[in-house]
């Protein structure tokens, strides 16, 4: 069994706390990877895509892979037990600029994550409260309303939610536990809901399994969903970036690992199964209801919310609403924690400046914390529609942080004769790449390629890191490259 060092020291000597249970592990990896998204995704992505039976088989292929890629973080964890992860891993494998390279896009993912969640109150209350929080002035960017009322509600979950994150770790934990803990419920009532009560709330039948409105054949359908896994599993990753601040051995990592992607699968599979199923008077199948939301306003225009409300009424409303806040938010802590602790290492690496590695003396990084909650502020003035095209190119940091990991994974298992480790290596790379390139090139017919103003984002962000790290290099704080484990 590999043993955990006690602690990590920092310039000021002061220590990380390791004051997360298994449990809050679980939680806070669970609020990493199911966010806002997977109660909205169902109706604007999935079904559109495939189908409910082509989204099931591509989601659970996507776990699949997830699950493989997953051995890699395992490996790489009990080689270097230290806070960081892929940036580390990338570094010790393939050197200084690799590390950056790698740190500099998964970055860009996590953060981006965290104003999509607090932004998401927008969608969700003019679901269920119409115009409630559109006050104020009102202005258009990229073709999106966006109203004083909806900023201050962004960002007031930003600044409360940042503020939380940098308390004591312990404390933290909990609050994740309770936030998981009621979306969890919360998806289970309405599935054994539907299961008991199918006249109440379930069509006839899911037909039809696949989308008969495409031109894509079912194997592209699936494809195309499919294609789509580093954004929807984007998350279980983070647990080796707080194994130094949980109190039980490495050997848990993988267990925690494994149970959220199968949960976030399960997760994405009911919902969309169920907004297959609870269709509004008036519409003969799914497809029908699909093509006629935008026409719709309150709870029929979110079909996970329409299921809801129809199977328990006014109870149902109230219970997506608070399980699907809960899920916003729970997000927000999560990405808070780990791109906070991300950008520590990287200042304990002598990447980044000292500045982003003083812990509080909680031993919390709070500076890094806070340095989060300022860029994220930017983003609720800028609209969901704007923020959707930088949320659709940080995909590709996922995709990154899976190739450099599993590429890593590889190159140590082969010097260790460990044909295992060595093949889940090669498949997880060669799935990063493929990802990538699905992300990256439209091909015909497939729509799950960025789009122009995200590639705009992706080539902006590559030239500020090339910037940025040249720069960096004639600092003290960006350190010679070399192994200081």
């Amino acid at each position: 069994m590999t043993k955990k060092p006690e602690q990590i020291t920092t310039q000021n000597e002061k220590k990380l706390n390791r004051g997360l249970n298994p449990y809050s592990v679980w939680a806070i990896t669970f609020g990493c990877l199911i966010g806002w998204g997977s109660f909205f995704m169902p109706g604007t992505t999935f079904l559109k895509r495939a189908g409910p039976l082509g989204s099931m088989f591509a989601i659970e292929m996507g776990a699949f892979v997830m699950m493989i890629i997953s051995y890699c973080y395992y490996y790489m964890l009990h080689r270097f037990p230290d806070v960081g992860a892929p940036f580390l891993y990338a570094k010790k494998a393939f050197g200084k600029l690799h590390g950056f390279i790698c740190a500099w896009f998964l970055g860009f993912c996590y953060i981006c994550i965290i104003p999509l969640n607090a932004t998401a109150f927008q969608p969700i209350v003019r679901t269920i409260a119409n115009d409630l929080i559109q006050f104020g002035f009102r202005y258009v960017i990229g073709g999106n309303d966006v109203y004083l009322g909806e900023i201050l509600v962004a960002l007031a979950a930003l600044i409360v939610f940042a503020f939380i994150s940098a308390l004591n770790i312990r404390t933290v934990g909990k609050i994740q536990i309770v936030l998981v803990l009621i979306q969890l419920i919360g998806v289970l009532v309405m599935v054994v809901g539907s299961i008991m009560n199918p006249g109440k709330v379930l069509h006839e039948d899911l037909g039809p399994l696949f989308h008969p409105g495409t031109n894509l054949n079912i194997f592209l359908q699936m494809f195309s969903v499919f294609a789509i896994a580093p954004w929807a599993f984007v998350g279980f990753e983070v647990v080796p970036q707080l194994s130094h601040e949980s109190n039980f051995s490495m050997e848990g990592a993988k267990v925690i690992m494994d149970t959220t992607i199968l949960c976030g699968a399960f997760f994405y599979i009911a919902l969309t199964l169920m907004a297959a199923l609870a269709i509004p008077v008036g519409y003969a199948t799914w497809v029908e209801y699909i093509y006629g939301l935008p026409y719709l306003g309150g709870m029929a225009s979110v079909p996970t919310a329409f299921a809801a409300h129809r199977l328990m009424g006014s109870v149902g409303s109230v219970l997506w609403t608070v399980i699907s806040i809960s899920a916003a938010l729970s997000s927000i802590i999560g990405f808070y924690i780990v791109t906070s602790r991300l950008l520590y290492s990287m200042a304990k690496d002598e990447m980044l400046p000292p500045w982003f590695a003083v812990l509080t003396r909680r031993g919390v990084p709070a500076n890094a914390t806070f340095f989060c909650m300022m860029v994220s502020m930017v983003a609720p003035f800028l609209g969901r529609t704007v923020l959707s095209w930088a949320v659709d190119m940080s995909a590709i940091g996922g995709a990154i942080s899976f190739g450099y990991t599993s590429l890593a994974a590889r190159k140590y298992a082969r010097e260790e004769g460990r044909m295992d480790i060595e093949i889940f290596g090669t498949l997880g790379c060669a799935f990063s790449v493929f990802f990538a390139i699905l992300l990256l090139i439209p091909f015909p017919k497939l729509d799950c390629a960025m789009g122009r103003e995200s590639w705009l984002f992706l080539i902006m962000w590559t030239v500020l890191g090339v910037i940025f790290f040249l720069r960096m290099q004639g600092h003290a704080f960006i350190g010679d490259g070399k192994d200081r484990s």
